[in-house]
């Protein structure tokens, strides 16, 4: 690397020189690049409002599902024997008392008995009996399987709505054999006499033996569920219930005889209201968004200023709310539920309106948001809009995006052939300086040895007088 010293010759500071004079080239570049960052601060302006009208259309969805906007709510009296939900379906201003007789449960069996292992081949062979709900079915024991592991496998492999498990209760002789029920409500038995030949007698499960004696009753019982509804008796092979109640979904938690539970059904006021009043909340983020970035201090130059098509995503908008949607209901627009447009352009919620409108006319409520007779309704409008507008393929970003990264693209490339330019042009300068400096150092060496001379003539000329 060669360290050059400029204006060593003439005394001028040729770097600084031609350091001002490629600024003063380099001018162009500067604006260039400061249009790529207007560019790329505009993209990403576009970008996020891309991401408001997807978060816009997100949170009006509700609105348009009818279950949602006659949403019910349920009060209970005690939360201890069941837990209540409620739909549409439910009717408001309705109560109930509900009592909890029986819990829907399986059968469950143990073997009396322990055994000290559950690998010896020490029950004999034959067949077991497995009766379940009077209908008796024959289930093999070989000499391969006539351990307590073999004859569980058994009764599993035979798949009759009985599983075997086998248990450690940590006594001297700890495994046990447990028979559940798969289905609630079915009861079963399993006789063992059919076993011969063997050291270790199973015993039998809940088998009567004739006398109305039971051997080895089951450890819990298979009951269906069983509740009282205003004293009507209910019954049901599962311990959540859909049909005991309109529009409620009972889950049973605990059953006690004589304790009843008070449900009281009402229009759930307020989480409609907060439904509808998201659809303000979505809109003025969008609204204002495209309002602060298509103005700067109060006035126009934005990041998005003159955008036709930012303009007109804010009048379609605006539009629609007044719009007359035609519908069998008393309400045709969304101005009619209370929605209120300032100044600014954003939504304010007028309560006292949008109560009215739920509390007297919800099912108009309804018409016009959700639509009615296979009819989409206004929110469907808004939703197709908007998804119009966020398309991956053919929306309002996607265009935009294109159009930015060609400009971009291009300003990259003027760029690039610009620098190489200005590459070249320093290396003349630095050059030409050079040459320049080369120059006035030798005519500095010639006028220094003239000097030289004329001082030796004058010398001369001085010493022969």
């Amino acid at each position: 690397m060669t360290i050059q010293f400029g204006g060593l010759a003439t005394g001028l500071d040729t770097s600084s020189i031609i350091n001002q004079l490629m600024s003063l080239e380099r001018q162009p570049i500067t604006r260039l690049e400061a249009d790529k960052t207007w560019l790329n601060n505009r993209l990403a302006a576009f970008t996020q409002l891309d991401s408001k009208l997807k978060s816009f259309a997100d949170s009006i969805k509700n609105l348009n599902d009818a279950d949602t906007l006659l949403k019910r709510s349920v009060k209970q009296s005690s939360e201890d024997y069941l837990s209540a939900t409620v739909s549409s379906e439910a009717l408001a201003g309705t109560s109930y008392q509900v009592e909890v007789v029986s819990l829907a449960q399986v059968q469950k069996s143990i073997s009396a008995t322990g055994f000290a292992s559950k690998t010896s081949l020490s029950f004999g062979t034959g067949s077991l009996d497995l009766t379940i709900d009077g209908t008796s079915h024959s289930i093999d024991i070989t000499a391969d399987n006539g351990s307590l592991e073999g004859i569980m496998r058994a009764i599993n492999d035979a798949d009759l709505g009985v599983s075997a498990a086998i248990i450690n209760d940590g006594s001297g002789s700890p495994y046990r054999l447990v028979l559940t029920g798969e289905d609630v409500g079915k009861t079963f038995s399993l006789g063992t006499s059919g076993l011969s030949g063997g050291t270790d007698t199973l015993g039998d499960f809940n088998v009567d033996d004739g006398s109305g004696t039971i051997t080895n009753p089951p450890v819990q019982a298979a009951t269906q569920a069983h509740i009282r509804v205003d004293t009507v008796d209910i019954y049901s092979s599962s311990n959540t219930l859909t049909e005991a109640i309109p529009g409620v979904t009972l889950d049973l938690l605990q059953a006690e005889v004589g304790k009843t539970t008070s449900l009281s059904i009402s229009l759930d006021t307020k989480s409609i209201k907060s439904t509808i009043e998201a659809f303000a909340k979505g809109y003025n983020e969008v609204v204002s968004f495209v309002t602060g970035q298509s103005i700067i201090n109060e006035k126009g130059g934005g990041v998005l200023g003159g955008d036709s098509g930012i303009n007109s995503i804010k009048r379609h908008l605006q539009s629609m709310l007044t719009k007359p949607f035609a519908n069998s209901g008393v309400f045709s627009s969304l101005s009619q539920l209370g929605f209120e447009t300032q100044k600014d352009g954003t939504l304010k919620v007028n309560d006292t309106t949008l109560s009215a409108a739920v509390s007297n006319n919800l099912d108009s409520v309804v018409s016009l948001l959700t639509g009615e007779n296979g009819k989409d309704g206004l929110i469907a409008e808004f939703q197709d809009y908007l998804q119009s507008m966020t398309n991956s393929s053919s929306g309002m970003l996607q265009g935009r995006k294109q159009s930015i990264n060609n400009n971009i693209k291009r300003i990259d490339n003027q760029i690039t052939n610009m620098e190489t330019r200005l590459e070249k042009r320093q290396l003349t300068l630095e050059s030409q300086f050079s040459a320049m400096e080369t120059l006035v150092s030798g005519l500095n060496s010639q006028g220094s040895y003239l000097s030289q001379q004329m001082t030796i003539l004058s010398n001369m000329m001085s010493g022969s007088n």
